[in-house]
């Protein structure tokens, strides 16, 4: 701590912090350079251009691969989302016998490779639909509905890492103070535990969201026709005439997901102040 806090040490971790955002920024900023260059992706520059992003609108299936992708992360992130706050609630306040071999197998999915995750995935739902199709004449194939499903399984740790430390930080008298006041366990959570955990709640949909819109490994062996964002974009990186579309629309993505979680931000600390301010004043905390 003593070195840390040094004049050296200051200067040493300012320095290291601007070149990490220059190493992180400065070809994401290439990038929408070159998104409009008039030419193909490559200095020198050939002039200035917008036409990429009206092209972009134009390609049906860029967009369809786009809107597929938000579908799921979507869908994925509130499963997500909903299944770890519940599973932080038995994890943190319920006692049951297996309770390690359950949280180690919630966190399991941190640990195996995406590749490895997605073939497994693929052979499980190929069975499933054999099964299906001998036994009842029914078959359901690959497609969102599989990616979804794999991508609540590798986000869900991540929320539920999200959402634990906020919820063990609540005291459990708040609970204890709504039921004599008469809530019943419903109104309880509604009315007092989740609004004191939504910062999380937001922090750890964003996560999920992020995490699913730009999973490829899982995706490429579930979509099956149905085409995500990344497993489209790694498609068409072979086809030269394309490229500058993909640029565009990368840049719109990297833009879009900074105004998002700048607002979600603004929004977890103003929920941050308003519900504690509330909080602190009823003398609840």
């Amino acid at each position: 701590m003593e070195i840390a806090t040094s004049k050296t040490g200051r200067v040493s971790l300012t320095v290291f912090f601007w070149l990490l955002v220059i190493f992180l920024y400065l070809p994401i900023a290439v990038l929408a350079l070159f998104s409009f260059n008039d030419g193909d992706p490559s200095f020198p520059l050939e002039g200035f251009t917008t036409h990429w992003y009206g092209d972009v609108l134009s390609n049906d299936i860029l967009v369809g691969a786009l809107g597929r992708s938000a579908a799921v992360a979507a869908i994925s992130s509130l499963i997500a989302v909903t299944l770890g706050v519940l599973t932080s609630f038995a994890l943190l306040r319920r006692r049951f016998r297996g309770k390690p071999v359950v949280s180690a197998l919630v966190f399991s999915p941190l640990v195996i490779p995406y590749l490895v995750f997605g073939i497994s995935l693929l052979l499980l739902f190929t069975l499933v639909d054999k099964v299906l199709t001998q036994s009842f004449g029914i078959y359901i194939g690959l497609g969102l509905h599989a990616v979804v499903i794999g991508h609540v399984v590798v986000a869900l740790p991540y929320t539920i890492l999200t959402i634990m430390p906020l919820l063990e930080r609540l005291s459990v008298s708040l609970d204890e103070a709504a039921k004599d006041l008469g809530a019943n366990p419903w109104e309880t959570f509604r009315r007092v535990t989740l609004p004191l955990l939504m910062p999380a709640l937001i922090s750890a949909f964003l996560v999920a969201f992020t995490l699913s819109f730009d999973e490829f490994a899982i995706a490429s062996f579930l979509a099956g026709s149905q085409q995500t964002w990344p497993v489209y974009l790694f498609a068409q990186l072979r086809v030269p005439s394309l490229l500058p579309q993909l640029i565009a629309v990368s840049s719109v993505v990297f833009i879009a997901s900074m105004l998002l979680v700048l607002s979600a931000e603004i929004g977890r600390r103003l929920a941050e102040r308003r519900f504690g301010r509330d909080y602190t004043a009823r003398g609840l905390v």
